[in-house]
């Protein structure tokens, strides 16, 4: 295997951990609105992701500055053909930031329903547009001679990437279900466990019908591991989340987003971004990368750095792993339910 290969892999995981992570960060937003009945559950809920939302988002950081030295012609590519797409996600990704710090500095019931909202939309919209940017890079978009994107912003918004955004959509507020159950007590609790029933249900038709037809069009062996292991660990976590096991019903949907993402990635190589108009105009992990130099010098800077970040972020789960509920909320009574199972 090469370097380019090498960090080909790496760039995978750094996505699949974002969406890993992210994920659930994106459903727990999502779920403030049909999962929270008022106010005080609304904080339940953003309180479950308040210490780790911002660390989640590093993955994102990461990934985009990896591309960005690993494979300068994708990243540039990328970012010019999809610049309306990850514009809209970096302006969601920025308001929905600041939304989580300013929500709770004035005490006016109308100015913290206004950021409430803005929090509900800008994790809906990312989580949508996040599975139909990665679909239409499986499926290959319109790329020239010269390496750049000569297609158009409706052309992104086909049938095919459509699905993508509804299961990304799905699988991320499913995640976040399971998330809220195994973090938090009393009465949203199990409401979050019967919606993730629910939620796991649609997402399981919608996953099946994407990923079978990813398979179809542009997969080989490996992703078809892939995509078993997707299938059968959403049927575990929907088991789990009927069990009442919310440890494994959250291990099980984050190995879904692991291994549906994985999918994605091992259809797509040794491409990283087909072409629509002529197959020698695909660019690869070959045509696309940095010099070897330049990615010898990253593999170094990577070994050294990587296990300490994960050393740290795995450190701040375990400093907020208890679960919370409206009884930890000053100025509301205690909940009736004080189970910390």
């Amino acid at each position: 295997m090469q370097l380019h290969d090498v960090w080909f892999v790496l760039i995978a995981v750094l996505w699949i951990g974002y969406f890993f992570l992210e994920g659930f960060d994106f459903g727990i937003g999502v779920l403030t609105k049909p999962l929270a009945r008022d106010t005080a559950e609304r904080r339940v809920l953003i309180n479950t992701i308040g210490p780790v939302w911002d660390g989640n988002e590093v993955w994102l950081l990461t990934a985009g500055g990896a591309t960005f030295a690993a494979f300068p012609d994708w990243y540039a590519t990328l970012f010019s053909g999809f610049y309306i797409p990850l514009l809209l996600i970096l302006v969601c990704l920025i308001v929905r930031g600041v939304a989580f710090e300013y929500r709770a500095k004035r005490p006016e019931p109308r100015w913290q329903r206004n950021w409430e909202e803005a929090i509900f939309w800008t994790s809906l919209i990312p989580a949508f547009l996040w599975g139909v940017a990665f679909a239409n890079i499986v499926r290959g978009v319109d790329i020239d001679a010269q390496k750049n994107y000569v297609g158009g912003f409706w052309d992104l918004l086909n049938p095919y990437a459509l699905l993508g955004g509804l299961v990304t959509l799905s699988l991320f507020t499913f995640h976040g279900a399971v998330f809220a159950a195994l973090k938090t007590v009393g009465d949203i609790r199990e409401r979050a466990r019967a919606m993730a029933l629910r939620l796991g249900l649609a997402t399981a038709v919608l996953a099946a019908v994407f990923l079978l037809r990813t398979q179809a069009d542009h997969g080989n062996g490996r992703s078809l591991v892939a995509l078993v292991l997707a299938l059968l660990a959403l049927a575990g976590s929907l088991a789990a989340t009927r069990l009442g096991r919310e440890g494994w019903a959250f291990v099980l949907s984050g190995a879904t987003v692991v291994a549906a993402v994985a999918m994605l990635f091992l259809a797509l190589f040794p491409d990283v971004m087909p072409s629509t108009l002529n197959d020698g105009w695909s660019l690869t992990v070959d045509n696309a990368a940095s010099s070897p130099y330049t990615l010898k010098l990253m593999t170094i800077v990577a070994a050294v750095f990587t296990p300490l970040v994960l050393l740290y972020q795995g450190w701040t789960y375990w400093v907020f792993r208890r679960r919370i509920g409206v009884q930890h909320i000053p100025g509301h009574a205690p909940a009736v339910s004080t189970d910390q199972g």
